[in-house]
């Protein structure tokens, strides 16, 4: 008996794995050369005009009573791309894949037992509560985008005391003890951080803060900017309560309560700070969008 053997299937398959290794790789194009750092700015949106990538790399966060610094290991990205109206500048988030604020969790330094206001409480009381939180202390605050961003190149470049980013967060709290849902700021309520390059204007009695673009480095073509060392400074800021912080109803009230005492939250202007320092990376969109592979 003669076994007839078809090749249709075999090459069928062929061509639908040739099929998904050209899909694969379309989907994977992107931008490349110097314009690589912009591979998440939505450039294929033609009213963007520039790309946007600012890496902090240090500096600290203090809302309140908590000061929590940021390191080379614990970076915050934020990148996007703007464009030009006949009203100003219009931001665009974050596009394919990528996220618009990229912030790594930062630890709170103290953890839950420095957090938690235990002032109240004597002897065996602290101790079960020491006890209890011991093996799950670390608390971590990351912060997350909670409105519409603002970027001014001018007010970046020139160094004027006006916002060069405005910058909407909220911070999430976590920690196992604090449950899922332990905000500082809201979508609704959010910390609103207007940072400069220049001088800010806090209340009366407090120090302002100066900014710098830091130095300024053009790429052959013009087409990429590169501000290094550049500091980004806002102290104007009030910080709301914190909320939601617990599991249970009553646990939730006692906890998030606990948390505001010791932070002292709902903080005033005047009293909290952002001082972010890093590089950041401002491309063309076009040329962008022609360096892709």
């Amino acid at each position: 008996m003669r076994i007839r053997m078809s090749f249709r299937p075999v090459v069928a398959a062929a061509a639908t794995v040739g099929v998904l290794a050209f899909a694969g790789t379309a989907s994977a194009a992107a931008p490349t050369g110097q314009y690589a750092p912009f591979k998440y700015c939505p450039y294929q949106n033609q009213a963007v005009a520039s790309c946007l990538k600012s890496t902090v790399t240090s500096g600290s966060f203090k809302l309140g009573n908590a000061t929590v610094p940021i390191t080379a290991s614990t970076p915050t990205v934020l990148q996007g791309g703007y464009g030009f109206t006949d009203t100003g500048t219009v931001w665009y988030n974050a596009a394919n894949g990528g996220q618009t604020l990229a912030s790594s969790p930062l630890k709170v330094p103290g953890g839950l037992i420095g957090l938690v206001n235990t002032g109240g409480w004597s002897g065996i009381l602290i101790d079960l509560f020491n006890a209890a939180v011991a093996s799950v202390n670390d608390v971590y605050a990351t912060a997350e985008l909670a409105g519409p961003v603002q970027f001014s190149y001018l007010n970046f470049v020139a160094q004027f005391n006006a916002p060069a980013i405005v910058l909407p967060i909220k911070v999430h709290l976590t920690n196992p003890f604090l449950g899922s849902n332990c905000y500082i700021g809201s979508t609704s309520n959010p910390i609103r951080l207007n940072l400069t390059t220049g001088t800010t204007s806090p209340p009366a009695g407090v120090t302002p803060l100066t900014g710098s673009r830091g130095t300024l480095l053009s790429s052959d073509d013009t087409y990429v900017v590169t501000a290094t060392n550049n500091r980004l400074v806002d102290n104007t800021f009030p910080v709301p309560a914190a909320t939601n912080c617990g599991y249970l109803l009553l646990d939730r009230i006692l906890i998030t309560a606990a948390v505001n005492l010791k932070e002292g939250l709902p903080s005033a202007a005047g009293n909290n700070s952002a001082i972010l320092q890093g590089t950041s990376l401002i491309g063309d969109a076009r040329q962008t969008e022609a360096s892709v592979q």
